[in-house]
């Protein structure tokens, strides 16, 4: 049975699952929750995913929602163990791998994000009168900040995790991308070299484009 995603293709969370799982080559359908539509609140829909909320998969009837988590089990039962993901026997690595998941979490996304739903989405919901600019100084503070950690530790390795890429990585692909559109062009400006360096290579990657 092939593994279903349910999801909205164009929402964070769903792309970041489905780039795994075309990075590991896995088989799947992705079936469309149009959130648009509120097909995601529905009583059918939230006996299967709790909070009302995209993605979730179905592989042979085994459900598992949020993102990280499917992402994890994706990389697991699919041939990313070592790939993605390191291997649980190199006690080492895994630790470097969990520091960085959290590096991405707490000095990336928050800011990340932050910044794209005061100001991108916003826009593009035609609200833009809405966007608090002590809020866009806020998060555009808090991740600069965090890019400059981020730069050195990129000035030492070629990844978030080491020298290998891994599901981190992947991690900050859509919030990454959606800067630029934001117009805050942090990654591939230039001005953080070694960032730049690492941001132009894991979107270049045949997964990510296809997303």
């Amino acid at each position: 049975m092939v593994l279903k995603l349910y999801g909205y293709a164009s929402i964070t969370c769903t792309k970041t699952v489905l780039c795994v799982l075309e990075e590991l080559n896995v088989p799947y359908e992705l079936i469309n929750v149009d959130v648009s539509k509120g097909e995601h609140r529905n009583q059918e829909y939230k006996a299967k995913q709790p909070f009302g909320q995209v993605p979730y998969i179905d592989d042979d009837g085994f459900l598992l929602y949020e993102s990280r988590a499917i992402c994890y089990y994706i990389a697991r039962k699919f041939g990313g163990i070592g790939r993605i993901i390191p291997d649980p026997l190199d006690i080492q690595k895994v630790a470097r791998f969990e520091q960085a998941a959290s590096v991405e979490v707490t000095s990336f996304e928050r800011g990340a994000s932050g910044l794209v739903h005061e100001t991108f989405f916003k826009r593009i919901k035609g609200i833009p009168n809405e966007i608090n600019p002590t809020i866009v100084e806020h998060y555009r503070m808090m991740l600069e900040n965090k890019l400059e950690g981020y730069e050195a530790i990129l000035s030492r390795q070629k990844y978030i995790a080491g020298d290998e890429f891994s599901l981190v990585d992947i991690f900050h692909l859509f919030y990454g991308a959606l800067l630029k559109e934001a117009g805050f062009d942090y990654l591939g400006s230039g001005y953080y070299p070694s960032i730049t360096r690492w941001w132009n290579e894991i979107s270049s990657r045949p997964s990510w484009k296809k997303v």
